[in-house]
């Protein structure tokens, strides 16, 4: 086994989760960095990340990180790096970049002057002039920031959002990989009661109901590097054997989730079948004023409609007032709401216990957390000690 630099990248205000999770998986050589995680692992590593990653968006191999605030400087070290290692003769090895406060800003030239290093390098070791490039892909990452320059391969292909089990999604989706991290920053476990009442196309319901049952988000799906070669068909037999071996029993109370869209909601029970949790799940169709519960302890975790998804802001005030009223009985639950409404807790009638910055794609949130009491007899989890 190879000792291996990699980096699993993040949404902003997501990588302590994503850290969290690498902990989890054993690899607790890491550093957090805004929007990554670099840690330390093996070519099991790759195999095993991208199919229990819950929150992260991709995972690459870091190949090296150096300085170069000019073009000679970055095709020399470029050129330095151990490109025999990962590319053979006939890799396919497409180049993308980008850049931010940098001399080297005009991307094209990025991605160009790195192709023809690697080229070169590649030269000198296979004792060749041309590459047909027909073999498996390798996809070239450029990353600059002011003049520090990190190159990293791309393993996951599709980024690690794409489940494989929403074809169909609703008008504004939430990323899967953005629901899974609502669900791990809150108090919610396989113990607890679970509602979201606006649940759109199911996204945190499933991903709930995944996470409870310890159902890896990756396996449904393929990625890049099945056809590397340095990853060996043994490799990601043991990963899945893990990934059968790790699933669970249904969580102990059926998730709840409603919409007063029933044909949204006809999209969710297909996406919660296609994740293998749809008996997990009881959908309903209700508008949130419905909410009634005799359970106790229990978490709602949910992204109603804000002002961007709506017609106008007073349309989600009105939404963020029927919430504080359902909500108003729930005295001993945890209730967690994703939204980018800047007026969210004057509509709700509360100030919430904790605040967190996110982002759902490119639109910044916040996701706020009120924080019922913990049920007697349950041990503090992670994320009922920590302090962010």
């Amino acid at each position: 086994m190879s000792r291996i630099e990699l980096i699993a990248t993040a949404a902003f205000g997501i990588e302590s989760i994503v850290s969290r999770e690498l902990m989890d998986l054993g690899y607790t050589e890491q550093q957090v960095e805004d929007g990554r995680v670099t840690f330390f692992g093996d070519e099991l590593a790759i195999c095993r990340c991208n199919l229990w990653l819950r929150s992260a968006d991709r995972l690459l191999v870091k190949l090296g990180g150096f300085p170069a605030s000019d073009f000679e400087a970055l095709f020399q070290q470029v050129m330095a790096l151990p490109w025999a290692h990962w590319l053979s003769a006939d890799s396919k090895f497409p180049v993308s970049g980008k850049s931010v406060r940098s001399n080297l800003h005009n991307e094209p030239s990025i991605q160009s002057v790195t192709k023809k290093a690697i080229v070169e390098s590649l030269k000198t070791t296979y004792q060749r002039h041309w590459f047909n490039e027909d073999g498996p892909e390798f996809p070239i990452e450029v990353a600059i920031l002011k003049d520090w320059v990190t190159i990293s391969i791309d393993t996951s292909g599709a980024g690690l959002h794409k489940r494989g089990y929403r074809p169909e999604a609703g008008a504004a989706p939430l990323r899967e990989t953005t629901a899974a991290a609502l669900v791990l920053l809150s108090y919610w476990n396989r113990e607890r009661p679970f509602i979201d009442p606006f649940c759109g196309s199911g996204t945190i319901a499933i991903e709930a109901a995944m996470i409870a049952r310890e159902r890896a988000p990756g396996s449904n799906r393929a990625f890049q590097c099945e056809q590397w070669p340095q990853i060996t068909r043994d490799h990601w037999k043991q990963a899945r054997d893990e990934v059968r071996d790790r699933l669970g029993a249904k969580p102990r109370f059926a998730l709840q989730a409603s919409d007063i869209d029933a044909r949204v909601l006809r999209i969710a029970e297909r996406n919660a079948m296609e994740a293998g949790v749809g008996s997990d799940i009881e959908f309903k169709t209700m508008d949130v004023l419905e909410l009634k519960t005799t359970r106790e302890f229990g978490c709602v975790i949910t992204n109603p409609p804000y002002g961007v998804r709506l017609e106008d802001d007073e349309s989600a005030g009105a939404i963020y007032d029927d919430m504080a009223d359902a909500f108003e009985p729930l005295k001993t639950w945890s209730i967690y709401v994703l939204t980018s409404h800047p007026g969210f807790e004057r509509f709700f009638r509360r100030k919430a216990d904790r605040r967190r910055k996110l982002y759902n794609g490119r639109l910044e949130c916040h996701y706020f957390q009120y924080l019922g009491p913990r049920p007697p007899g349950e041990i503090a989890s992670p994320e009922m000690t920590a302090s962010e």
